[in-house]
């Protein structure tokens, strides 16, 4: 039996499998080495996780995660991986699991739209080609927390709609320095910031709302997929915010000449299928 989780900036998914099935399936907050420290994945795996997942030593832990990106941060979750599990870890990027999840044995374009943002053209097996993400504050078009952030600072300098103002500061009951404070002081500004793109999905129907998605996904595709054959690969999306604006990213893709073959919430079923050859 194997532990295969994949995790982005805001959560983790989790999953004890027993060849193509999952016989225990939980979920904690996400786990990114780049903002928390080995004592803080250690404590989030052992005190968040139910108790079945540690009940003997399994045969592998696959972990793929957001900023497992590197040999220093990777071994920084494997460490606390093999701490609490004891037993063989394998630590992937989050872009990795997203292609095995999303394309399995197949090659094509795998395209991340969550929290963050990333895309890459993976071979069936591996990735081969990727367009550097470069984190909220200099990439991640088209995420949750680049949506967050266009759009609150529309917000804070009046170039948003009075109406949707209005109704953001009533539905969120905070006012213009909380907001900063809960960006500038919090240690994961990029989950906060995702956090509003939900208020966007709630007003896609506002002219103004719509034509700041379907702009934030066109920089998607113009910064992003254009570096790719993109025309000759099957292209498909991973993450909340994907499937979340669904009907936009639809229309942006068909503008820009991309051909969306898959939009999924998350990469675990198609990451079972991968592991279970095995």
């Amino acid at each position: 039996m194997k532990v295969i989780a994949e995790s982005s900036s805001t959560r983790t998914e989790w999953a004890l499998v027993d060849g193509k099935e999952i016989v225990e399936h939980a979920f904690t907050t996400g786990m990114n080495p780049f903002f928390l420290s080995r004592r803080e994945i250690s404590h989030c795996i052992r005190l968040e996780l139910p108790e079945v997942f540690f009940r003997r030593r399994w045969d592998h832990v696959y972990f793929y995660g957001a900023g497992c990106a590197n040999t220093e941060k990777n071994k920084i979750m494997e460490s606390s991986l093999v701490a609490q599990f004891r037993t063989p870890v394998t630590v992937g990027s989050d872009l990795l699991g997203a292609a095995r999840g999303l394309l399995v044995r197949r090659s094509g374009l795998a395209c991340i739209l969550g929290t963050g943002s990333n895309s890459c053209l993976y071979n069936g097996q591996e990735i081969v080609k990727n367009v550097p993400p470069l984190g909220y504050i200099l990439g991640d078009e088209g995420s949750g927390a680049y949506l967050g952030k266009v759009f609150i600072a529309d917000l804070l300098k009046d170039i948003a709609p009075a109406h949707l103002k209005r109704d953001f500061f009533e539905h969120y009951s905070i006012n213009i320095n909380m907001i900063m404070d809960e960006i500038y002081t919090n240690s994961l500004p990029s989950r906060s910031l995702a956090k509003y793109s939900t208020f966007l999905s709630d007003h896609i129907d506002d002219a103004y709302v719509y034509q700041l998605v379907y702009s934030a996904f066109m920089r998607f595709f113009s910064r992003n997929i254009a570096a790719y054959d993109y025309k000759s690969q099957p292209v498909c999306f991973v993450g909340a915010t994907a499937v979340r604006f669904r009907s936009v990213l639809d229309r942006a893709a068909a503008d820009f000449g991309v051909k969306i073959s898959k939009v999924v919430p998350n990469s675990m079923p198609g990451l079972v299928e991968f592991h279970s050859a095995e």
